[in-house]
């Protein structure tokens, strides 16, 4: 991954001239970094709720555990929780009985269904790869944190001024520089962030800063 990003970051300077000549950039952009998004493939994918009557607890009560498939992987945890077997629907996946315990399980179980089809259907919107460990990796709260856009080219930065007299000349690397700068500049008076997630880079953010360089910084292509 990180040299698909060095890559993007490296064609994005490349036609960050001082003049700035995006429309070539923007051509490259949208032709070779950012392709229109590919239809979404449709996987088969279920949420099914069962408990281990052969691991019972201290209590007597059988662990409930969530098992999530996706195209026939599936990746299992359990979740906290635990029910008599005598309580327990095995077909339907659910506590029986109308006692208070009963209730709060089965109210917990429809909880965890519902924040595992949020998590299935937003990496279907964002085209991300959809696995049952990756969703229970996201269920637990340890999904990877995205890369930024000006963090990861400062790195990019950085070692690229290391390599100057091998790989790159002074100039080159001070108009990579000068590219983060007008970056940063721009996302604080767009978004009033100090940074945005790499994902984030399409052809309108493109567009947008190259307005931004015209009218603010008064160049011109």
């Amino acid at each position: 991954m990180d040299f698909i990003f060095s890559k993007k970051l490296h064609l994005f300077n490349v036609y960050f001239s001082d003049f700035l000549r995006f429309t070539k950039l923007y051509f490259w952009l949208k032709c070779i970094i950012l392709p229109p998004k590919k239809s979404m493939k449709r996987h088969y994918f279920s949420i099914l709720f069962f408990i281990r009557k052969t691991k019972l607890l201290k209590n007597g009560e059988a662990p409930v555990c969530l098992r999530v498939t996706v195209d026939g992987q599936r990746f299992e945890i359990q979740i906290k929780r635990s029910v008599n077997l005598n309580n327990w629907d095995h077909k339907k996946g659910f506590a029986i009985g109308r006692d208070a315990k009963s209730m709060e399980l089965n109210h917990y179980l429809e909880v965890v269904r519902t924040k595992i089809l949020r998590i299935h259907r937003e990496l279907e919107q964002d085209n991300k790869p959809i696995t049952s460990q990756t969703i229970i990796r996201i269920f637990n709260g340890k999904s990877e944190t995205d890369k930024m856009l000006l963090s990861f080219f400062r790195e990019h930065n950085i070692k690229c001024r290391e390599l100057i007299g091998k790989n790159y000349v002074l100039c080159t690397v001070l108009r990579f520089e000068r590219t983060v700068k007008y970056l940063s500049e721009y996302i604080q008076f767009k978004y009033q962030l100090s940074d945005i997630p790499l994902k984030n880079l399409d052809n309108s953010f493109v567009t947008c800063f190259e307005h931004f360089i015209k009218t603010k910084k008064n160049y011109a292509c």
